[in-house]
Parts: structure tokens; C-alpha cells; sequence
């Protein structure tokens, strides 16, 4: 049977790149084969330099790549900003978060059989469910999913998924969905320091640039708003939000590592039924002690209900597998996509000030965000990229220098007159 090569991390419902995957800061990257500029040169290239045939291949194949990359993105931007402004108008007849993060969650339960229906789809020699499962249960160790194994490697998950969506969730009722986005967006700088401490990853400068510019736009976004007491609760549910995604992706890096595809769908539909046996009395003693309460069943709006976790599991699934037909960039740049999209339905729909101090937070938080997305070897790249351009000016002016048209003989020429017609 043919196995992914790829592998991703599962990430929490409200994350970026990030989780995606969605890599993040630590984990192992699929990397991309060399650029024609930088691979040695093929036996079919011609001496004036031209491509051949197998580099045309090549090319088109990376074009392929980042058109799916923007089908992608735009995919990541419309589901992660729908999902926000579904909640958004969800709470206006059901007041119950907690509710509907349970709710939401139980859809993860879905994973696994929609990503059996793929492998059915596609692969070539195909596996009967119970051995696809067992198969994918290797990735918790020799011996598959024992109940030891589910308490210790995946309960602490299921918590950690339901406090970053409740605590998201639970902030859209405070403040406009535009800052709730933008602030989200500082989970990847959270990752980042988490991954620097824990997992000892490579210090980067211009990533600790991107983490003060982040935690300088909360502060900037607290300010926006005059430092009231419901604005200030907002943002510290968002935060704490951002904070829960980002410690999800690195103990799952320091605990589990990266899983395939397979092993990726499995482990997020035990998490949903983490949530169907153990997180559903909290639904239960909230419905009873009347601190979220609803009337009856039939007055549920059932599809805004339906359509916020159709979103959430779409958003989902193209972020955590989405790295199988595009790079993790591309789809983590959706997510940035998000915000401008809740800030023209948030101008329209609500009250929202745009003032210069909101702005600026908006702008310094996003350029943080897009720092962080640049390769590890980003500065190696820039330094071969200027190298190039230096070589390529010498080579243009030595070919000027040595150009006959602008030799001694050539200059005498043009000094005489010539009357010819």
C-alpha cells in the first residue's frame, strides 16, 4: 500500500499556519526542491542557458502548486471569517459559547471517515476500515490506542481544543469580530517563543521583531478603545485564546511529534469523541443552572447552529490538509485574509471606529504575522538573491565595455561628419 510522505500536526479548530499544515515553528516542513537557478544543470539544457523540457515540467508543476495555493487560501480566508461571523450572529438568539464550541466540536467525529472516504477515493489498493484504523493507531505507539494512551495523549488535547474555541467564542460576544481576528493572529508569535523555550528551537532575530510587534499591537488595540472594562475582557479572552492554540501545537510537537494524514484524521476525531463522553455534562450543568439557557429545543436556530460547525470542520480540514497540494505559507496567508474581510463586514453591520490607533494595531499586528512566515533560510536566500543581481550587473557592464560599437575606431567614426543621403 502506497503511505504519505508528508507529515502534519493537527491543529486546534482556531488556528494559522498555521497549524497551519501546516507546520508550525519547530515542526519538520516539507521542503521544497531547488529552483532552477539553484540545481545543477540538466543534461537537456541548451548552452545559451534556455530550460528544457524536464525544467518546463518543473515549472508548470510549481505553478500548479501555488494556484492551488490561492484556491486554498481563499478557501481558509471565506470559512475562517464565515465561521466568525456566523458565531457573531448566532449569539444574538442562542447566548450559550460553551454550547457551541461543544456542539462545533462534535463534528470533529467526522475526520476519520471523510478521510477514509479519500484514501477509498484514491489509492490504489484499498483497506477495509478496521485495518486503516489499526494502521493509523501505530502512530501512538506499539501498542495502538490503549486507555493509558488516550488519558495521557489525547485528553489534554481534547481540554486544550475546547478552552481555544471557547475562549474565542466567548470573546466575539464582547468585541467586533475584526480585533477578535486580528488578535488571533498573535497565537503564531506565541508559538514561536513557546517552540524558542521548550523545544529549543533556532533563534531568529526578525521572529522576536514579529513577537514585540504583536504583543505592541494588543496593547494598541487595548488603547483603541479607551481601556474599558468589556473592551479589556474582549481582547484577554482573545490572548488567552491565541495562548491555548499555541501551547496545543507545541506540546503536540514535544509529546507526539508530526503524523500523517491518516494518523492526523484519527487523532482529531478522538478528540471529538473526547468531547461526546466527557465535556458534554458541562453543556448540561451550564443548561441547569440557567448560566446558559434556552427555552426550548425548537427555538434553537438550528442553522446558523449547522452552518458554524460546517465552516469550522471545512476550515479545518483544508488547514490540516491542505499541505498536501499547496506550500503552508500560502495557506497560512488566509488566514491574514480573514481580517480584512470582518473589518468590511463589521463597518457594515456594526459600529465599529476605525480610528488611527485601531489601524495601526491592525497593520503592525498583520506585518508581524507575515514576518513570521518567512523560512528559516530566508537571510541566505536574500544574500544568494543580491550576489546574483551584483554578478549579473558586472557581467552587463563588462559586455558594455567590450561592445565594438563603442571602441577608439567607433568613436572616430562618429566624429566625422558624413554627407552622405
Amino acid at each position: 500500500m502506497k503511505k504519505h510522505s508528508a507529515r502534519v500536526a493537527p491543529l486546534s479548530a482556531c488556528n494559522s499556519p498555521v497549524l497551519t499544515l501546516t507546520k508550525v515553528e519547530g515542526e519538520e516542513r516539507p521542503r521544497d526542491s531547488p529552483g532552477p537557478a539553484e540545481a545543477p544543470a540538466p543534461a537537456g539544457t541548451e548552452a545559451g542557458g534556455r530550460a528544457s523540457r524536464p525544467c518546463g515540467r518543473c515549472s508548470r508543476a510549481r505553478l500548479r502548486k501555488i494556484f492551488c495555493g490561492v484556491a486554498v487560501a481563499l478557501c481558509v480566508c471565506s470559512s475562517w471569517a464565515g465561521s466568525t461571523q456566523l458565531a457573531k450572529l448566532t449569539f444574538r438568539k442562542f447566548d450559550a459559547p460553551f454550547t457551541l464550541t461543544w456542539f462545533a466540536t462534535t463534528w470533529n467525529f467526522l475526520f476519520f471517515p471523510l478521510y477514509y472516504v479519500g484514501h477509498v477515493c484514491k489509492s490504489a489498493e484499498k483497506q477495509s476500515v478496521k485495518q486503516r484504523y489499526r494502521e493509523c493507531c501505530r502512530f501512538f505507539g506499539d501498542n495502538g490506542l490503549t486507555l493509558k494512551v488516550f488519558f495521557t495523549k489525547a485528553a489534554p488535547f481534547g481540554v486544550l481544543w475546547t478552552l481555544t474555541n471557547y475562549l474565542y467564542l466567548h470573546a466575539i460576544k464582547k468585541i467586533n469580530t475584526t480585533d477578535v481576528s486580528v488578535l488571533f493572529c498573535c497565537n503564531k508569535a506565541f508559538v514561536f517563543l513557546l517552540s524558542w523555550i521548550v523545544l529549543r528551537d533556532r533563534f531568529m532575530g526578525v521572529r522576536i521583531v514579529a513577537a514585540i510587534l504583536a504583543i505592541a499591537g494588543i496593547v494598541m488595540m487595548t488603547y483603541a478603545d479607551g481601556f474599558h472594562s468589556h473592551s479589556v475582557i474582549g481582547i484577554a479572552l482573545v490572548v488567552g485564546s491565541a495562548s491555548m492554540s499555541a501551547l496545543y501545537k507545541v506540546l503536540f510537537k514535544l509529546l507526539l511529534g508530526s503524523a500523517k494524514f491518516g494518523e492526523a484524521a484519527l487523532f482529531l476525531s478522538i478528540l471529538g469523541v473526547f468531547n461526546i463522553l466527557f465535556i458534554t455534562c458541562i453543556p448540561v450543568i451550564l443548561y441547569f443552572t440557567k448560566v446558559e439557557y434556552w427555552s426550548s429545543f425548537n427555538d434553537l436556530p438550528w442553522g446558523n447552529l449547522c452552518g458554524f460547525s460546517v465552516l469550522l470542520l471545512t476550515f479545518n480540514i483544508v488547514l490540516n490538509f491542505g499541505i498536501a497540494v499547496t506550500y503552508p505559507t500560502l495557506m497560512s496567508v488566509g488566514i491574514v485574509l480573514s481580517v480584512p474581510v470582518n473589518a468590511v463586514v463589521d463597518h457594515y453591520t456594526s459600529k465599529i471606529v476605525f480610528n488611527g490607533v485601531r489601524v495601526i494595531a491592525i497593520i503592525i499586528i498583520g506585518l508581524g504575522f507575515l514576518l513570521l512566515l518567512l523560512p528559516e533560510e530566508w537571510d541566505v536566500w536574500l544574500i544568494k538573491l543580491l550576489t546574483r543581481l551584483k554578478v549579473r550587473k558586472k557581467e552587463e557592464t563588462a559586455e558594455g565595455a567590450t561592445d565594438p560599437g563603442s571602441g577608439p575606431q567607433s568613436k572616430n567614426r562618429r566624429a566625422r561628419p558624413s554627407f552622405a543621403r
